[in-house]
């Protein structure tokens, strides 16, 4: 890999000018402590750091809030039924994460005392906590020098380095560089000031570079074009699948099912449908045998790795008759409550607003 070439400007100055920026203009978080108020509380940081991974600050705070709220610490979260913790999840989507939430809490119960390890090594052994996230919880809680780099990060860095080769290849000189500037102390509220300086002044498509503490730093703002960086190979197309859900209606309630413990949306309540993947459609067989109304609407979602289109069938179960396999009759009056991950939210709304439901 070739060596990132510092520029005599990158230097301690960096740090120091964005400090005090961050001291005056941190953005004011649930889960942060203040600039100069000592170090977050460490499950805070873990729960949301968790939380943000693929997911944006403004939807994160609910959530938090009511996390924290029902399970305010490690030993809350490891006694929580999985159910519960999957529900209060929906919608927050990548459901991956609730599960590890939970695993790497038991461990942190069971091994650790209730307590987080402070180091990077030890925190990339927990369920769920890979090198960005162990960086980030053990410099902004427990005060360690740790290489912070985010999605945020990688923007404020190339631009600052004008680093031309493209994400992800760039990635290992985008680290470096950061390592050339993280200070040896606070580099917790370092990291997080960089975050702040990403999301907010150099952002990704017309950045505030007068308003920049790091404009005198920056390369890429005196090449006159910064929204070059961070130059990104082209994705490819997501493929597209398609598949069926199926809506049982009886006396007011509403048929769901428990998905597999593994896989997509693992563990969650659902619609039944005709088990598509990330990989295939879905078969288009019902679940059982019924009087079944397909609906002239249909449903589209964005998954990491796949686009679905969802069709929706209806029908009304005879009072009396046995359940169609298994799974829970849920009043419709409360569905807000089930759980369900967006996908199935969407189906439910769709069926809602079609008024053709049985």
């Amino acid at each position: 890999m070739p060596a990132v070439q510092h520029a005599i400007h990158k230097s301690g100055d960096i740090a120091q000018a964005l400090h005090t920026h961050y001291n005056a203009h941190a953005r004011t978080l649930p889960w942060r402590s203040p600039p100069g108020r000592g170090f977050a509380n460490p499950y805070h940081v873990w729960l949301s750091e968790i939380m943000l991974q693929q997911t944006t600050v403004a939807a994160v705070g609910a959530y938090f809030q009511k996390f924290t709220q029902t399970w305010p610490d490690f030993a809350a979260l490891a006694a929580a039924d999985d159910a519960d913790v999957m529900a209060a999840w929906a919608g927050l989507g990548y459901y991956a994460r609730a599960r590890n939430v939970l695993k790497c809490a038991r461990v942190v119960v069971a091994e650790y005392e209730g307590r987080l390890p402070q180091t990077e090594a030890a925190l990339l052994k927990l369920p769920g906590i890979g090198p960005y996230t162990a960086a980030a919880i053990a410099a902004i809680a427990f005060g360690q020098r740790a290489v912070v780099v985010d999605a945020n990060v990688e923007r404020v860095v190339s631009r600052l380095f004008a680093i031309s080769a493209p994400l992800p290849q760039s990635k290992p000189l985008i680290r470096a560089a950061m390592d050339s500037i993280t200070p040896d102390t606070q580099s917790g509220d370092f990291a997080q000031a960089m975050m702040d300086l990403g999301a907010g002044i150099c952002s990704v498509r017309a950045p505030s570079c007068p308003a920049c503490p790091l404009a005198f730093a920056c390369d890429a703002m005196r090449s006159g074009n910064p929204e070059a960086y961070p130059a990104k190979t082209p994705k490819a197309a997501k493929p597209q699948r398609t598949g069926n859900a199926y809506w049982i209606e009886r006396d007011g309630q509403l048929w769901l099912v428990r998905r597999a413990d593994k896989g997509l949306l693992a563990g969650m309540r659902a619609l039944p449908d005709d088990q598509w993947t990330a990989r295939l459609d879905g078969h288009a067989t019902p679940p059982v045998r019924a009087n079944w109304h397909k609906l002239p609407v249909q449903v589209s979602h964005v998954f990491t790795h796949f686009s679905l289109l969802l069709d929706i069938a209806v029908t009304a179960w005879p009072a009396g008759a046995d359940d169609p396999g298994d799974g829970i009759w849920w009043p419709l009056k409360s569905l807000d409550k089930a759980g369900l991950p967006t996908l199935f939210r969407k189906a439910i709304e769709a069926v809602l607003n079609a008024g053709e439901r049985v």
